[in-house]
């Protein structure tokens, strides 16, 4: 009984804070907004020279959700005897391309996609039993790991990583600013 209380307790952990994550991630909509519009980057890959502005940030955030999500659930669904392939790596072009489309859309379609995302992984993970959250998959550069550390690695980390990154193009674009009209 004590394990399930541990097991419970780290759930409730990451659901809170996934969703303090999703809730700074959905308050920096006005400052994103007001920015616009924001300059498209001309590489938004993984090369060295590539920046992701916050067109690009949102238009992965919304896509990399409901991906994690489809791949915990393959994890789940499938047969438990071994460990089950999931996930990609960033060189990934899938990734890269809906990246690329996505970040054309109007800022609020994909804040919108975001909250509707994250609030439904919430869901899924104080869903999942404790033997879901313990099932394994095998990624294909970490290796071994079970549904609860992909939760919190793939998805929770992952957001709050990506809101910090939203933060700094947002107060990095806010200096920008201020230094042009001081050169008046």
């Amino acid at each position: 009984m004590l394990r399930l209380a541990c097991d419970t307790a780290a759930v409730n952990e990451l659901q809170e804070r996934l969703r303090s994550a999703t809730e700074s991630m959905l308050r920096l909509r006005d400052a994103v907004e007001a920015g616009e519009p924001w300059p498209l980057s001309a590489s938004y890959g993984v090369e060295p020279e590539s920046s992701w502005g916050p067109r690009e940030v949102l238009a992965h955030v919304a896509e990399m959700i409901p991906f994690w999500l489809g791949e915990i659930d393959r994890i789940v669904s499938a047969d438990a005897g071994a460990p089950v392939p999931f996930g990609r790596v960033a060189t990934d072009p899938a990734r890269i391309e809906r990246i690329g489309k996505d970040r054309m859309l109007p800022i609020g379609e994909l804040f919108e996609r975001i909250g509707l995302a994250s609030y439904g992984a919430m869901r899924v993970m104080g869903g999942l039993s404790e033997p879901d959250r313990a099932r394994l998959g095998m990624h294909p550069r970490r290796g071994e790991m079970s549904v609860n550390d992909s939760f919190d690695q793939f998805i929770v980390h992952h957001l709050e990583e990506h809101v910090d990154q939203l933060r700094e193009a947002l107060s990095t674009h806010e200096e920008d600013r201020t230094t042009d009209r001081g050169a008046d």
